[in-house]
Formats: C-alpha cells, structure tokens, sequence
C-alpha cells in the first residue's frame, strides 16, 4: 500500500501525466476501467483480489481509498489528477466518499476473471492469515 506522486508535465496549453507500464505503474498493464457517475453515499469496491494488482488514480475531482491488509486499515485521500495508490493482491479496497466530478481510473495487472474476487470478508480475512 502506497500512495505515489506524479511529475506534470506541460505549458501555457494545458497540463499532462504520462503513465508508463513496469515504470509509475509498478507491473505490466493488461487492463484499464474507470468509475464515473457515482451515487453520493454509496461505496465502490468492497473486495478483494486473490492475484490482481491495481493503481488507481483520480483524474478528475476527488474520492478515498481504504486499503485493508487483513492487520491494517489505511485511507487515502486521491484528490489530485497526478497522485497514485497502488492496491496489491489480497489488499481489501473500499472506495467512497466521491466528489460529484470523480473519475476514477484504475490499471490492472491482468485480464478480467470473476475468480479472481473474494467479495466476502471473512472469507478474505481467513485467506490473509494462512
């Protein structure tokens, strides 16, 4: 669990951040989604995965992260287009707390599998301990 920062780039036209595979995002990028449109008060996430890896970014307005190792729980404020939140596998993650403008952009280090999740917490709390 780590918060990055980003360097911006850019001029007087606008801003930019680059991301790069295996070099910002700490592993090869195989799939790429974004959250939008969220509903005040309503949590995303609530799971955990057995083997994917994620990095997630707010490009636009802002939202929390709560990471859950299985012995700590840490939230994290991404409220900047260039910061970073790596989220290893079997690390429960809880985002909530959206600003009405959030998109949230995650990369991932696999392809989608259903298999991968563990959506019930005590199943993914006897899964940290072994």
């Amino acid at each position: 669990m780590s918060l990055s920062e980003h360097k911006i780039l850019g001029d007087h036209r606008g801003k930019l951040v680059a991301i790069e595979s295996n070099k910002d995002v700490p592993f090869e990028v195989k799939r790429v989604f974004y959250i939008y449109g969220t509903q005040p008060d309503v949590p995303r996430g609530n799971h955990s995965h057995y083997k994917t890896k994620q990095y997630l970014m707010a490009v636009s307005g802002s939202c929390k992260v709560t990471l859950d190792d299985g012995t700590e729980k840490v939230t994290y404020h991404l409220n900047a287009p260039n910061k970073g939140l790596l989220q290893d596998a079997l690390v429960w993650g809880t985002m909530h707390d959206f600003s009405d403008d959030c998109v949230l952009l995650v990369f991932a280090d696999s392809y989608y599998d259903s298999a991968d999740y563990i959506t019930d917490y005590k199943e993914f709390t006897e899964k940290t301990k072994s």
